[in-house]
């Protein structure tokens, strides 16, 4: 049983509307039962009598469904006036079913490991059934979303008439793997963490975890030349925004949850659809919706020879890397000229093809 609570409209069509998605008894791909689901997400926009003009943008590592902000409103990519946005929150980012906030006998580390295509299998739920929505017109996803997007390609081909992949790939392999085991290894070493069953947050252990993924983050051309000087106020050191990294990478964030959606990130494999007996190859190969692939070209988590080896499997795809010293984070616009990028390329991938 499915059901969602709403709160009130928002005001403007580029404001989010915010819900609340549950599922009774869900069972999860490793065969852990929940015993209710809950996907938090929200709309932008108005969907269409045909309802035909809705866009799906799943989130990314412990984000919100603010986080396409870069993509939505007045001469940007995204028109709410136009199309129907529905974002959606990953499970383990503290307000979809996660870690912190799920009661026993799955509080904490007792919470199952989520797939993506864990995530993708509510969505596609809440779609049909809450919104009643059964076809997309694209599906746009930064980092852990474009995860998502390449797994609805290859779970559900006929979904959506486009997709856009930014800054991530379809399956995640070894050396990411190793970079994440890493950040876990560095939270899970303070004794404050106590297994997962701490009473009080394991601070050093999270800003551990923090300190690694800064490292990751961006280019090292990013730091080498200290644009982070462009967000910055005068006088700033580079001391003092390392110090801004470790202790507010993000505020709040509970160990579990950070430890729990890593898992799903580490996980992350196309060639796991059933059907594809773990072939990573055959899965992409069999995509036959139209694709925008636009990874970083300094990407350091998901590496630009990743991307390249991937498009090579995926028939028509347009590979179209971000030029741009931002790292991971310039699949997300951290700045006007990788806004006007993203934005002017997506614009035109979306719009409707003259004949």
């Amino acid at each position: 049983m499915a059901r969602a609570q709403d709160a009130p409209a928002a005001k403007r069509p580029d404001r989010a509307k915010h819900h609340v998605f549950a599922i009774d008894k869900f069972r999860t791909e490793s065969g852990a039962v929940l015993p209710q689901a809950r996907v938090v997400y929200g709309t932008y926009g108005r969907l269409n009598a045909a309802r035909d003009n809705a866009i799906l943008l799943p989130s990314h590592y412990l984000a919100d469904h603010h986080g396409y902000q870069w993509l939505i409103g007045p001469g940007k990519a995204l028109d709410t006036t136009k199309v129907f946005l529905v974002a959606t929150e990953l499970f383990g980012n503290g307000h979809s079913s996660s870690p912190s906030n799920t009661l026993e006998p799955f509080h904490g580390p007792r919470f199952p490991v989520m797939t993506i295509r864990d995530n993708m299998a509510t969505v596609h739920q809440l779609l049909a059934q809450d919104l009643k929505i059964t076809h997309l017109r694209a599906i746009i996803g930064f980092s852990m979303g474009a995860q998502q997007a390449f797994q609805w390609v290859v779970s559900y081909p006929a979904f959506a008439d486009r997709i856009v992949a930014t800054s991530g790939t379809a399956k995640t392999y070894p050396h990411g793997v190793v970079r994440l085991e890493g950040q876990i290894a560095a939270l899970t070493a303070d004794a404050a963490f106590k297994d997962g069953d701490y009473t009080t947050p394991p601070t050093k252990g999270i800003e551990a975890f923090a300190t690694v993924w800064t490292a990751w983050l961006y280019s090292q051309e990013w730091w080498r030349l200290e644009l982070w000087r462009a967000d910055a106020k005068p006088g700033t050191t580079f001391e003092q925004v390392l110090h801004e990294y470790r202790t507010n990478f993000i505020p709040g964030a509970d160990a579990n949850d950070l430890i729990l959606q890593v898992r799903t990130w580490e996980r992350h494999d196309v060639g796991g659809t059933p059907g594809f007996g773990g072939d990573v190859q055959k899965a992409l190969r069999s995509i036959k919706t139209p694709i925008l692939y636009m990874p970083s070209e300094t990407d350091l988590y998901f590496p630009l020879t990743d991307a390249r080896y991937e498009a090579a499997f995926i028939p028509g795809v347009v590979l179209k890397p971000i030029p741009s010293l931002w790292g991971h984070t310039a699949g997300a616009a951290p700045n006007p000229a990788d806004a006007r990028f993203l934005n002017d390329n997506i614009r035109s991938f979306l719009a409707p093809k003259r004949r």
